[in-house]
C-alpha cells in the first residue's frame, strides 16, 4: 500500500519548479485544503490559470493526474459537479506544501477568495432591464441575506448604455454601493456664491 510519507506516492513526478505537474499538484491540493470550500472544475481553473499562477496545460495534467491517484474527487452536490479533496490530499497538502514557495501559496488562496467574493456579489444582486419610453430604466437591487440594502432605478436613453451601466454596476456592487451612501452624506443643499448672483440677468 502506498504511504503519504513519500511525495511520489502522494503526486508522480519530480519536478523542478511550480510550472511543473508535480508541485502544481501540491499547490492545488493546498488550497483546497486552506480554503475549505467545494469549487467546480470551472472555478478552480479560473483561479489557478486566470491570473497567470499555473500554465493551463501544467493545471490540467495536475488535475488529471490528482483524480487518477486518488488526492482529489469529483462529487455531484444538487446536479453540480465539483472537485473534492480527499483525506489522502488534506494530508499531502500538509506535509509537502513547503516544496512550493509561500508567495504562491498566498497567491493562489488569494485569488479564491477574490472569485468565491465576487460569486457572493453576483448572488446578493439582482437586475431588471426594462423599456421605459423612449429608453430603458436599469433596476438595481442589492441584498444583505434579508435586508434590502439598495433598491435604484436608473435610465438610460437606449439599450447598449442601458446594458453598459447594469455591466459596470455588477463589476463591483459593494463599492457602488458605498459611492452611493458616500455621496448622500457628503451631498448639501447648493447655494449660488456671490459672484454667480452678481452675473445674474433680471
Amino acid at each position: 500500500m502506498a504511504t503519504i510519507n513519500n511525495p511520489e506516492n502522494f503526486i508522480s513526478g519530480s519536478m523542478k519548479n511550480v510550472t511543473e505537474v508535480y508541485r502544481v499538484q501540491i499547490l492545488l491540493a493546498y488550497f483546497l485544503s486552506r480554503i475549505n470550500q467545494l469549487c467546480t472544475p470551472n472555478q478552480l481553473t479560473e483561479i489557478a490559470t486566470g491570473e497567470g499562477i499555473v500554465n493551463y496545460f501544467d493545471y490540467t495534467a495536475a488535475i488529471s493526474a490528482m483524480l487518477e491517484n486518488g488526492t482529489i474527487e469529483v462529487a455531484e452536490i444538487e446536479g453540480t459537479e465539483y472537485y473534492r479533496l480527499t483525506e489522502k490530499g488534506k494530508s499531502g497538502a500538509e506535509s509537502f506544501k513547503k516544496q512550493v514557495e509561500k508567495s504562491l501559496r498566498d497567491k493562489i488562496y488569494a485569488s479564491g477568495l477574490r472569485l468565491f467574493a465576487q460569486l457572493k456579489s453576483e448572488m446578493d444582486i439582482s437586475f431588471d432591464v426594462t423599456p421605459e419610453g423612449s429608453g430603458f430604466n436599469v433596476g438595481c437591487r442589492y441584498l444583505d441575506g434579508d435586508m434590502t440594502l439598495m433598491d435604484i432605478n436608473l435610465y438610460a436613453p437606449d439599450e447598449d448604455q442601458a446594458n453598459f451601466i447594469k455591466s459596470k454596476i455588477k463589476m463591483n456592487p459593494t463599492d457602488f454601493y458605498c459611492r452611493v451612501i458616500d455621496y448622500i452624506i457628503d451631498n448639501e443643499e447648493y447655494v449660488p456664491s456671490v459672484a454667480e448672483n452678481e452675473g445674474m440677468l433680471f
